[in-house]
């Protein structure tokens, strides 16, 4: 057990994520953008689900749309690097309805849940270390967990399909997402602070 997640330890820390400078720059400007538009907040994440807030959705093309055209770039100049999962159906729907079920329920992601913990969320603490925990079950029993999740089909990506033409393809579904954002209209629903200040 013990060697299992040393050799864990041991991968991540193998792994070249490019300069650590621009991983805090990134993670900096990240907390800054949620902590503007607030979407760390429950009320914005409830509204995102019952399609009463588009301000996640909005920032979602806009976030994906720019990082791919960044990321691709930056993995050609050789600045970063990334790391294909293979795809497994069963481990995606298993995964994906425990990842929704949770976010459904907590009203963060692994991306706003750091921010609510930083701002004394004692629920969202709860969760993360219920995550961590969860992840290392996984982590220790992942040969069992790997005859549930099926076959390996393989790390393809989009960009398979399109060889010869990677940059081109990059850039129109990168454009094309932060048009979406642009043209999604802007619906905010009342948050916790909206809702003391009309009480006050």
């Amino acid at each position: 057990m013990i060697e299992r997640i040393m050799d864990m330890f041991t991968t991540v820390a193998n792994e070249s994520h490019g300069s650590l400078l621009v991983v805090f720059l990134i993670g900096a400007v990240f907390g800054v953008i949620i902590q503007y538009t607030r979407i760390d907040k429950f009320e914005k994440i409830a509204g995102f689900a019952t399609l009463k807030d588009t301000v996640v959705p909005k920032m979602l093309f806009m976030g994906i749309g720019l990082a791919t055209i960044g990321l691709h770039f930056m993995v050609d100049a050789g600045l970063a690097s990334y790391h294909p999962k293979p795809i497994m159906l069963g481990g995606l729907i298993i995964g994906g309805t425990i990842f929704g079920a949770s976010m459904a329920i907590m009203g963060k992601c692994p991306g706003t849940g750091p921010v609510s913990i930083a701002e004394g969320r004692i629920d969202v603490l709860v969760g993360a270390i219920g995550g961590i925990f969860g992840g290392l079950v996984f982590t220790l029993y992942f040969d069992t967990f790997k005859t549930i999740m099926g076959e390996s089909l393989g790390k393809g990506t989009l960009l398979t399909y399109f060889e010869g033409h990677e940059n081109s393809v990059v850039l129109l579904f990168g454009i094309a997402l932060v048009v979406i954002s642009v043209v999604i209209p802007l619906r905010q629903e009342f948050d916790e602070a909206d809702l003391q200040q009309l009480e006050d």
